[in-house]
């Protein structure tokens, strides 16, 4: 075999994995692949930390649980407006409403309700977002089993869920 040959081969497969790797090593640096959407969803560590930010500790007097059953798979533990200091009026209400199709933050804004974010479930995706701020705000989750709708509204400064499966 031609010595010549076998170098040209072997420089060229060398070349090759060097840009191979290279380009693992960018896309690594980088974080997420160059084709594709540039948001991704929030992880259910993420929607945590960020009620925990805005939400106290202890719930208020007079916070109300959402729409949902309170023994249901879906119910969400009621979440109190923040607050500027002791004795002040709420400023917002943010509440997270999770089901197996998906999860929401939601929060109530001089009364009109807005979608912070939106977080599909395995399997699911997202369709018919109405983010708000409106009187009322949705969003729809599906999947080939079915559909869940979460449509919110405001309630004394609390976002209040109405949940809707169909199929």
């Amino acid at each position: 075999m031609n010595p010549r040959l076998v170098l040209a081969v072997a420089g060229w497969l060398l070349a090759a994995a060097l840009a191979t790797g290279a380009g693992v090593a960018v896309l690594g640096l980088l974080g997420r692949p160059l084709a594709g959407p540039a948001e991704r969803p929030m992880t259910a560590e993420e929607i945590r930390l960020a009620l925990a930010r805005d939400t106290p500790a202890e719930p208020s007097p007079g916070s109300s649980p959402g729409a949902v059953p309170a023994g249901s798979p879906d119910a969400v533990p009621a979440r109190s407006p923040g607050h500027t200091g002791a004795g002040a009026t709420p400023v917002t209400g943010r509440k997270l409403i999770s089901t197996g199709a998906g999860s929401v933050i939601a929060r109530c804004d001089g009364g009109l309700a807005r979608l912070q974010s939106w977080t599909p479930a395995q399997g699911f995706e997202v369709h018919d977002v109405d983010p708000g701020p409106d009187d009322r705000t949705r969003v729809r989750f599906e999947s080939d089993e079915g559909r869940v709708e979460i449509e919110v509204r405001c309630a004394g400064g609390v976002p209040v869920p109405q949940i809707t499966r169909h199929g």
